[in-house]
């Protein structure tokens, strides 16, 4: 009976940790897809370190995003204009909660966003 309910807690254990807050996708490559708004960060924080390790370069096509894999390339949508762009991404954030990812000015050129600074837009994981 003991070794019954040690298994159905550590089986309740793993299932809490299955959950995802931050939108679809369990990890599995190509399965991420979410819909939100995306801002961009650039002359700021360009040469600084990434949470991944490496410099910032607001010339180079990258993104934040909470939870994906560094490493994992997107591609990002604007949704007003249906301009897209792959990014890899390289850092966590955004810090601000009502936004899904923050991607590089020189990615936030090709989405026709740096006079907006915030725009509606879909992630979909490639790798």
């Amino acid at each position: 009976m003991q070794r019954l309910l040690c298994i159905l807690a550590f089986t309740g254990l793993l299932a809490g940790c299955a959950y995802n807050p931050f939108g679809q996708g369990s990890g599995t490559p190509g399965d991420y897809r979410a819909e939100g708004k995306a801002s961009y960060y650039g002359a700021r924080h360009h040469g600084k370190r990434t949470a991944s390790g490496e410099r910032f370069n607001q010339n180079s096509l990258t993104a934040a995003h909470r939870t994906l894999s560094f490493g994992t390339r997107v591609r990002v949508t604007n949704l007003r204009n249906d301009r897209s762009v792959v990014v890899r991404i390289n850092d966590r954030g955004p810090y601000s909660r009502s936004r899904i990812i923050d991607v590089s000015r020189k990615a936030a050129e090709s989405l026709g966003m740096l006079r907006a600074g915030v725009v509606p837009v879909r992630v979909e994981s490639l790798d």
